[in-house]
């Protein structure tokens, strides 16, 4: 314990963590507590990647087992494979014996076999049990040259030829079963290890969700790939329940982490941010989450060149926030060692226990430079408000009366110019002090160019022509020559469209 606090410091606590404890969990307040045996938690996906799903109600569908007859006797269980096996080799013994024995019956072989100078069908066949070892010799290819078939007997060579085909078949299927079977990589999945528990602590900065993936055997996973689904129950706003939703977490797609090198236990890590589905989860709201962390592992097996997949599962009381994964792997003289034993010990890190979301939010509330950004954004959308509203009064003027005005963009530029002068005033308030002393220049201080900008802005047109450069000012006077003119009814109405 004193060399695990050298090494990662004073406010880290090794905690072992095993899923085969005794499934109680203290209930009550002070010392006197009460272990009371926790509910069992409904799984997806067992443990050791069984999935609890049963098909039920099938009906007439039934049928599509049989049409895929040999994926069916690969799926089914060993015990049923070898009843299987040993029932339709002995069915098809005795439907081949019972038809030489036919044979030999209906031809008179069985009275007429002790006859010296007769010709059976088959020699040495008159009964049952002597028809049967002959179909069994015959077979297995045996041969004990005691019995055998005769050119006497045309009937016996067809069933000789039906034997041979049935025989191929029955061979071909059911060992080619069998062999399927065997060579099924499932069992490659039992040294396929996960950690019993995830943990959600921070890495490089950010919160983040890990497990830990371990390969038992020297030979390798070839192009190892793994997947994480998160299976949750939601609502959709229509009003649909899904009671199992699949979403995907992201594990290292987009970078290629997710193709794994398994040689050495590896950390899988999920980073928590806003397109994660854990944006949301905090350490108080684990407690009443409900949620299945679904982890696949596949890959082709080096040995048989064969895909090998291996699943588990996390649920909410399997993932322990706060913790970090013990170190496994050690050097040594020439090689690096993994110590399996601490392969699912955790021990516990500062991790704030807010979610990511609540976190970005306070880092909002903090930051001195949201109102200033937040007034700049409205003053903008007033100005561009207003504009719009000036081409929505140019184009219900009349086309003479536009082309009188002449230059419809004059009063827009100079909203403008005042705009964007406003928006520099309020740009400075958002600088440091120092800045604001080098940006500023002597005689146009702040409050000045806040009050020139709203003089412009609430003074009549004619009057703020005086402020505005040479250029604007000779299209300003022209405008106004242009004006003076006019009739004096249509002087009134270009009035009434600045007022």
């Amino acid at each position: 314990m004193s060399a695990i606090r050298r090494k990662f410091g004073d406010d880290y606590q090794v905690v072992t963590t095993s899923s085969s404890g005794s499934g109680l969990q203290p209930h009550g307040p002070g010392p006197q507590q009460q272990l009371v045996p926790k509910k069992k938690r409904q799984r997806f996906v067992d443990k050791n990647g069984r999935c609890n799903v049963q098909h039920g109600n099938l009906g007439s569908e039934t049928s599509r087992y049989l049409s895929d007859l040999f994926t069916t006797l690969v799926d089914l269980k060993w015990r049923w494979n070898l009843f299987i096996f040993i029932l339709t080799y002995t069915v098809a013994w005795l439907f081949m014996a019972s038809m030489w024995w036919v044979i030999a019956y209906t031809r008179g072989d069985l009275n007429k076999a002790h006859v010296g100078n007769y010709t059976p069908c088959v020699a040495n066949v008159y009964n049952f049990p002597s028809a049967f070892l002959f179909f069994i010799e015959t077979e297995a290819t045996i041969g004990y040259g005691y019995r055998y078939i005769t050119d006497k007997c045309p009937e016996g060579i067809i069933l000789f030829l039906f034997q041979s085909i049935l025989g191929s078949i029955v061979d071909a299927f059911l060992i080619g079963c069998m062999f399927i079977k065997m060579s099924q990589p499932k069992k490659r999945a039992e040294t396929l290890m996960f950690s019993e528990h995830a943990v959600i602590s921070m890495r490089d900065g950010k919160l983040t969700l890990m497990f830990r993936v371990g390969n038992l055997r020297n030979s390798h996973m070839v192009s190892a790939q793994i997947r994480c689904k998160l299976l949750k129950s939601r609502q959709t706003p229509e009003g649909e329940f899904l009671p199992l939703d699949q979403l995907e977490l992201d594990v290292g797609f987009s970078t290629g982490a997710d193709q794994l090198f398994l040689v050495s236990p590896l950390t899988i890590c999920h980073v928590i941010d806003a397109k994660s589905p854990f944006y949301d989860l905090s350490q108080r709201s684990m407690q009443t989450e409900q949620f299945e962390i679904v982890v696949i592992l596949e890959g082709i097996v080096e040995t048989t060149g064969m895909t090998c997949q291996a699943r588990t599962s996390y649920t909410e009381d399997e993932v322990l926030w706060g913790h970090r994964f013990f170190p496994v792997i050690s050097l040594e003289e020439g090689f690096f060692k993994v110590d399996y034993s601490q392969f699912h010990a955790t021990f516990e890190v500062p991790t704030p226990p807010y979610s990511v979301k609540e976190q970005e939010e306070m880092l909002l509330m903090s930051s001195p430079l949201i109102a200033p950004a937040i007034t700049n954004s409205k003053e903008r959308h007033n100005s561009v408000e207003c504009l719009d509203g000036l081409d929505d009064i140019s184009t219900k003027l009349p086309s003479k009366l536009q082309k009188i005005t002449g230059r419809e963009d004059f009063p827009k530029k100079l909203l403008r110019m005042s705009s964007t002068t406003s928006e520099k005033a309020y740009s400075l308030g958002d600088l440091p002090m120092k800045l604001q002393r080098i940006s500023s220049v002597p005689g146009n201080s702040e409050e000045k160019l806040v009050s020139k900008t709203t003089k412009m802005l609430s003074d009549p047109m004619s009057q703020s022509v005086a402020d505005l450069p040479p250029k604007l000012q000779k299209m300003a006077g022209g405008a106004a020559r242009m004006e003076g003119n006019l009739p004096a009814k249509l002087r009134k109405m270009n009035s009434d469209r600045f007022t």
